[in-house]
């Protein structure tokens, strides 16, 4: 019988859980709600940034809230150069054709990263205390990234409701033809579109290198988790990834504590897939 405050420390850490994952999930559903196509390689690029605060904090001596910023700038730079190397070239393409240029630049990325920094996992280690309330154990630093996260999608959402250029964003996701009409350039905004998605890329790996080793295969890991996320609350749906974050982040962090760690994502999996079945387009799929 599992001691029931092991079942309550779960759901604490599956809360804290989602929160990244939500940051990250938003990202990528931000980027496929504009620009209508998949970065499968968008965690490759979230490990690029957590290798970049990593060296800027070990090898040059940065505190780890400057270095922080310099991942969020390094974020948005990767994510313009993307899509202005890669992803404008392939706008008209079929679908099948962007899946496989994004999912090449992830194999570029993973074999780049192993010839400049070898498989080694390197973290930060930030001494942080660990919190208990009431029998359960809670981590500071996850804490933290759980708020700072939270603070992000709040000014995320702000961004896209209460300016001019984040409400041109959301008005290009709707109807791209019309937006045209009205004097906006939609090129234009895609491009601001994927440096935004590459700035919460650059936030979520300054989270995630205080929490997680960093190694070129890290993608592998969180990117098909992300992905998942994505397609259950609905690609292109904001609330829907949200919500589905927190949804497999119970899960998973649940699932460990009563089977397994390996199980509890196995359990995510399969509830993915029912759920596919049950609602192709996601949990907040609107029906015909």
């Amino acid at each position: 019988m599992i001691d029931p405050i092991f079942i309550l420390e779960a759901v604490v850490n599956g809360i804290l859980l989602g929160g990244v994952l939500a940051l990250l999930a938003l990202g990528l559903n931000l980027i496929f709600g504009v620009i209508d196509i998949v970065w499968i390689a968008y965690v490759d690029l979230v490990a690029l940034c957590m290798y970049a605060v990593y060296f800027l904090v070990t090898h040059y001596g940065w505190p780890l809230w400057l270095a922080g910023l310099g991942s969020i700038a390094v974020g948005a730079l990767l994510g313009a150069v993307v899509h202005l190397l890669i992803i404008t070239p392939i706008l008209a393409s079929p679908p099948i054709n962007q899946l496989l240029a994004t999912g090449g630049l992830l194999f570029f990325i993973q074999s780049a990263a192993t010839l400049f920094w070898s498989t080694d996992h390197r973290s930060i280690r930030v001494s942080m205390p660990t919190l208990e309330v009431g029998g359960i154990f809670i981590s500071v630093t996850r804490l933290l990234a759980f708020g700072l996260a939270i603070a992000v999608m709040i000014a995320l959402y702000v961004f896209l409701t209460r300016t001019y250029t984040g409400t041109a964003i959301r008005a290009v996701s709707q109807d791209r033809e019309a937006i045209a009409l009205m004097g906006a350039r939609p090129q234009r905004l895609y491009l601001v579109t994927s440096a935004v998605g590459g700035a919460m890329a650059g936030v979520a790996g300054a989270l995630l290198i205080i929490q997680y080793a960093v190694h070129p295969y890290f993608g592998g890991a969180f990117g098909p988790l992300t992905f998942m996320i994505c397609v259950l609350g609905g690609l292109g749906n904001m609330v829907g990834a949200f919500v589905a974050a927190f949804i497999m982040a119970q899960v998973i962090s649940v699932g460990g504590v009563i089977v397994s760690t390996e199980m509890g994502y196995v359990i995510a999996f399969v509830i993915f897939i029912v759920l596919m079945f049950v609602r192709p387009g996601g949990i907040f799929a609107k029906r015909a």
